[in-house]
């Protein structure tokens, strides 16, 4: 696990500790890897799951199927992020969504039961992990309410508005790139995607936004 700690570092899950402290925590909470080719499924719906996720390298998609295969991306995960939080506790059911490795991928397993167990030694960086992962969780429902607020919105020009608006917040910059290529982005919106390339078209010739594939600059 050696060659995890510089990136584990930086998570959201193990902010604020050293090398050396997320290295006593495995001896607390023993983890296992895993690689996933691209287009390979990490777990699909239905699948009951008690592990805590983080994407060490790659890139996976939360993704909901209907009865008849038509996808929706819920969300993208990318290296350092953590998934399968929602599912850990006793009776949250089975998954909801398919996760689905976009990329060449490696993840990182926790088992969530000893996770939210208390460390037998007491240890402070078990502790201090546990509220970052009641910090991240938070995080999450911030980002689903995000979503909600793009999804209400009536029309598919006002719902790339409103996404593209909050990417450029998020980046905090006017010049950004998005983690989706126009199929991807029409599934994560819930838009038919010819629909939306005219509607790019439109923002673009009307001189609000211009782009090249998955970069895009507002234009004030």
């Amino acid at each position: 696990m050696i060659h995890f700690l510089s990136l584990l570092k930086d998570t959201q899950l193990f902010k604020g500790l050293t090398e050396e402290e997320i290295e006593k925590i495995f001896a607390c909470l023993p983890a296992k890897s895993k690689r996933y080719r691209r287009g390979e499924y990490v777990f699909r719906q239905g699948d009951n799951i008690s592990d805590l996720c983080i994407l060490i390298e790659g890139k996976l998609y939360i993704q909901r199927e209907d009865y008849w295969g038509n996808s929706n991306i819920v969300n993208a995960v990318e290296p350092g992020e953590m998934f399968g939080e929602s599912y850990i506790a006793p009776d949250s059911g089975a998954l909801l969504n398919n996760v689905l490795a976009v990329e060449d991928s490696e993840i990182l397993f926790f088992n969530a039961k000893k996770f939210l167990t208390s460390c037998p030694s007491a240890c402070n960086c078990h502790a201090a992990v546990i509220q970052n992962l009641f910090f991240a969780i938070s995080e999450k429902n911030r980002k689903l309410v995000q979503k909600l607020a793009h999804m209400a919105k009536r029309s598919t020009r006002e719902k790339l508005m409103s996404y593209l608006s909050e990417e450029s917040s998020r980046h905090r910059s006017s010049s950004f790139s998005i983690p989706f290529n126009r199929q991807q982005l029409a599934d994560f919106l819930s838009v038919d995607r010819s629909a939306m390339s005219n509607e790019l078209c439109k923002l673009r010739d009307e001189g609000l936004i211009r782009f090249n594939k998955n970069k895009f600059v507002l234009i004030s």
